[in-house]
């Protein structure tokens, strides 16, 4: 795309609004004065290079203190990063509605200038989470950690249907035992070479034995990884009733690494979907169920909810009192969830070394 300039301005003065629309390789940017005039556009190259010259351009306009930028947490969650280092303020911008691109069409120009004018109209107003840091270290430990389980858990399943057409002498020797002495007893099968379906389903099963275990390993050195990041973090998260490292990565990846964007606990609670949301209409009024905002964060705090309904007397003690008020056991754990909520969010929020 050419660089398509209305007008310069002294970049003494004037401030300029950055936006862009992100893409895998290259990013679009659009640059808007402060009254709204398209200043310009341009595109640049995903690489370091093309990050400094997207942010030159950008500022032969004016200085460049916010900028608006699509999808922060895929394609320009590196952008984001350079950003926030050259001391912009990054907002998080959804893509246009669909009625705006009714009317104005699709391109990635249009995109980015669309991203400027939702930051200067104040349309978009949440700050990016920060791509630094040990959130960012988290968020990649629980990746490799949720393809390991997933992994084992296929493995295990497929060990379970392979003895399953074992022959009986073998199986006859594995029925009964517990999965650990399975995996252990399937391990040490002899490491022959496979001639019929029997000596083949041993073979087989010492194979997906030893995968299970070196799993299993893999998942035990990563939970390690995960509570070191938390514990870099947060050091107190891990602390709290019924938190434990895969409940608290998933709160922290929901928050981000600056909770301080967040200017409130009620932000969090709407971010992980534990907020009410008014439905009432006339006569009525009621709230309903939030269906939205992170629904791994909104997991977890459901797991947290229920490890304190089976073990802590004080949270039973609640439900009790709130069911004898009228209210069902699934409202009164939704009340739970946002009281807890609003715990962790304070113990998120205190005592935590300051944003790099």
């Amino acid at each position: 795309m050419p660089d398509r300039t209305a007008h310069r301005h002294d970049p003494h003065t004037a401030e300029v609004i950055l936006g862009v629309d992100t893409h895998k390789d290259v990013h679009v940017a659009a640059t808007l004065t402060t009254m709204g005039a398209l200043a310009g556009t341009n595109n640049f190259p995903t690489t370091t290079a093309g990050y400094q010259q997207l942010l030159q351009w950008a500022r032969t306009f004016g200085p460049v203190r916010r900028a608006g930028v699509e999808c922060t947490g895929s394609y320009g969650v590196a952008l984001n990063r350079h950003l926030r280092q050259a001391g912009v303020e990054v907002i998080e911008v959804n893509q246009p509605d669909h009625g705006e691109r009714r009317r104005r069409g699709k391109t990635d120009a249009i995109d980015a200038e669309a991203a400027a004018r939702a930051v200067l109209s104040g349309r978009a107003t949440t700050v990016a989470k920060s791509s630094d840091g040990p959130v960012e270290m988290l968020r990649m430990f629980r990746l490799a950690k949720d393809s390991a389980t997933k992994s084992r858990t296929q493995a295990i399943n497929q060990l379970k249907a392979v003895l399953v057409r074992a022959d009986p002498t073998l199986r006859d020797t594995l029925s009964g035992l517990s999965l650990p002495k399975l995996v252990r007893q399937c391990a040490e099968l002899p490491a022959s070479t496979p001639t019929d379906p029997a000596s083949a389903a041993a073979y087989t099963l010492r194979l997906l034995a030893t995968r299970i275990a070196q799993l299993a390993t893999e998942i035990d050195e990563l939970t390690a990884r995960i509570t070191e990041a938390i514990d870099a973090h947060t050091p107190t998260l891990l602390q709290q009733y019924g938190v434990g490292p895969d409940t608290a990565g998933a709160l922290l990846l929901a928050v981000g690494n600056n909770p301080e964007r967040m200017t409130s606990e009620a932000a969090f609670a709407a971010l992980c979907g534990v907020s009410p949301i008014e439905a009432s209409s006339g006569k009525t009024q009621r709230r309903r169920l939030n269906r939205g905002g992170d629904r791994r964060a909104n997991s977890a705090l459901y797991t947290i909810t229920i490890a304190r309904l089976r073990w802590d007397q004080r949270t039973r003690a609640y439900v009790e009192r709130r069911t004898t008020e009228g209210k069902t056991r699934r409202e009164a754990i939704r009340c739970l969830k946002r009281y807890i909520a609003r715990e962790l969010f304070q113990v998120i929020t205190r005592h935590r070394p300051p944003t790099p």
